[in-house]
């Protein structure tokens, strides 16, 4: 009945379901510790109480909420990372109020990956932009988370800091309320004696029962109380002790494994400092490689030059000696054309003398045409003369015409 009412009441919210997780784990672990009798039943409704409490309060709001991929650290080799998720998360810090102590939380479905209580001596550390970590001595082991984006992370970081620090001041609270409880208790066993002898001192035995059993019975209760209390403390201290002592072996062991780890990554930056040289080497060798190609693609080039080349010359070969075949068939006629030459030379010869003859004949006519031409000349002249007479006299009889008509028309 218990663990249904549990079940109905808890599962309400992702804070729930986490408690409701613990609330299970704690129930087995109280059943493998209690087998026997009553003291399973005992065992049970204490740890069943004792979750309620804490789930109850872990139902409140979580402070901060975010996303990220969740990762542990492998427990056999503490080197590699083993993935808790197989996608981003939510991730949500959460104040248990009933033990005064702030959670890490992250539930992936049904399954819890992160239940970490955050203690004033963790650090969350920066290994990339975007990846961080921090140890939980308690759960022994190291969570990472990878975020989408570097300001995820430095937020997450500054809230973790902002965390740790209100942890811090919440022990120091709880240590001086132990320490006041202590003082109390001692003073009101001092004190105890004094209030008796005050009330013996004053009035009669009824008075003295009347007006001393009261603060008797408050004192006694009180001292009882802080009895109690200073036992607890006494109790928590031991149990304090004895986590600190496993605290103390948890860092030991984690001081190993980040000792061992450093040396890992030293040995991987060596690594990776020789697969960069062999990376450059390589590239060099691509670039060699990449030059003689291309010298050996300029030659390919230059080979169909020079074969291009090679055709036209031979083409220009074959006509030349075409053109020297017709020379060989010409030169067999150059005797016949030398004959013809020889005639057409003498020919040339009584052509030139005939005209040297013409030249002399044409000479003589150009003469006799010179003579024709001034004589003509001469003859223009005396002709223009004549006819300038002749105008004259034209002139002359026409006017004698005109005097004639005159006088005819006057008679």
């Amino acid at each position: 009945m218990l663990l249904n009412w549990l079940s109905s009441s808890v599962l309400q919210d992702t804070g729930s379901r986490v408690c409701w997780e613990n609330c299970l784990l704690h129930e087995l672990r109280a059943k493998q510790k209690a087998e026997l009798g009553h003291l399973w039943f005992f065992e049970y409704f204490k740890a069943q109480t004792v979750l309620w409490t804490s789930c109850h309060h872990l139902r409140e709001q979580p402070i901060y909420t975010t996303r990220a991929h969740v990762f542990q650290i492998d427990p056999s080799t503490k080197k590699n990372w083993v993935p808790a998720s197989r996608q981003s998360v939510t991730v949500s810090y959460f104040y248990d109020s009933s033990r005064n102590s702030y959670r890490i939380i992250s539930v992936d479905g049904t399954k819890v990956i992160i239940n970490s209580t955050i203690t004033p001596n963790m650090t969350f550390t920066k290994t990339s932009q975007k990846f961080g970590q921090w140890a939980d001595s308690r759960a022994n082991t190291v969570f990472g988370l990878g975020f989408a984006s570097e300001q995820l992370l430095s937020k997450f970081a500054e809230k973790f800091q902002e965390v740790k620090d209100a942890a811090k001041l919440a022990r120091d609270k709880s240590q001086e309320k132990g320490e006041t409880l202590s003082n109390h208790s001692q003073e009101s066993g001092r004190e105890t004696p004094s209030s008796n002898q005050a009330s013996s001192i004053n009035g009669t035995d009824d008075e003295k029962i009347s007006i001393v059993t009261p603060e008797a019975a408050v004192l006694k209760n009180e001292n009882e109380r802080l009895k109690t209390a200073v036992e607890q403390s006494n109790t928590n201290a031991k149990k304090w002790e004895t986590e600190l002592q496993t605290l103390r072996e948890n860092n030991a062991r984690l001081v190993d494994a980040l000792q061992e780890s450093s040396a890992n990554v030293e040995s991987w930056k060596k690594q990776l400092s020789v697969c960069k040289e062999e990376s450059d080497t390589l590239r060099q060798k691509i670039a060699e490689l990449e030059a003689q190609c291309n010298e050996a693609n300029q030659e390919k080039q230059k080979n169909a030059q020079l074969t291009i080349r090679v055709q036209e010359l031979e083409a220009e070969l074959q006509e030349k000696e075409q053109e020297l075949e017709n020379l060989r068939k010409q030169a067999e006629i150059i005797p016949q054309l030398m004959a013809e030459c020889e005639s057409i030379g003498t020919k040339l010869q009584a052509a030139e003398t005939k005209n040297n003859e013409l030249e002399g004949r044409i000479a003589g006519l150009q003469t006799d045409i010179d003579d024709s031409r001034q004589k003509q000349g001469n003859m223009k002249g005396e002709l223009k003369k004549f006819m300038d007479i002749l105008d004259g006299k034209i002139d002359e009889l026409h006017e004698f015409r005109q005097g004639l008509s005159k006088l005819g028309a006057d008679n």
